[in-house]
């Protein structure tokens, strides 16, 4: 006879995985985790039952307004930015989730200077794309219209149709039916 004890345990663990993956704890994502004064963060919650939420820091010009990405429980992402008069140092984020207080914590670092970027990535805008069309696109959109050439061509073409129609009806009136 079988012992039914380890997929009887088996069974109970997977049941309970969902709890113990929420239990494991409410918090705060922030990215980058060290930022400067006048940063924009992303924000990313976890732990919140609803669909919306406000994450508040005294280093932030206002709270950061957090939506779900659809289902309930999903987690809550947004973006808050950085007073650009605020000291470096750690500040505290606390969440409140559909009203409710103190739903998820997290901290973040904000930094006198960013840090050096890693040798070979940008650290400035990038122009890319096009193969230079850019470019061309901005001086033929400094032009002022269609010139003379232009309208040199269109009435060729226009002559050309009128002839072709004008053909056209001339050989069936000729043509015995």
């Amino acid at each position: 006879m079988r012992r039914p004890v380890p997929a009887l345990c088996l069974t109970v663990l997977l049941a309970l995985a969902p709890e113990v993956a929420v239990a494991a704890g409410p918090g705060v994502t922030v990215d980058p985790s060290s930022a400067v004064p006048g940063d924009e963060v992303r924000l990313t919650v976890t732990g919140c039952e609803g669909r919306t939420g406000a994450a508040r820091s005294e280093a932030f010009v206002a709270d950061g307004s957090l939506d779900g990405r659809g289902e309930k429980g999903s987690p809550l992402a947004g973006k808050a930015m950085i007073r650009s008069t605020v000291t470096p140092g750690t500040y505290d984020i606390s969440v409140t989730c559909d009203g409710q207080d103190g739903k998820a914590k997290g901290s973040f670092t904000v930094v006198r200077e960013r840090p050096p970027s890693p040798s070979g990535s940008p650290t400035a805008p990038i122009r890319a794309g096009g193969g230079g069309t850019a470019s061309m696109a901005e001086a033929e959109a400094d032009d002022e219209g269609p010139g003379l050439r232009h309208a040199v061509i269109g009435g060729v073409l226009a002559a050309a149709a009128v002839l072709a129609v004008t053909g056209r009806i001339l050989r069936r009136r000729r043509r015995p039916e």
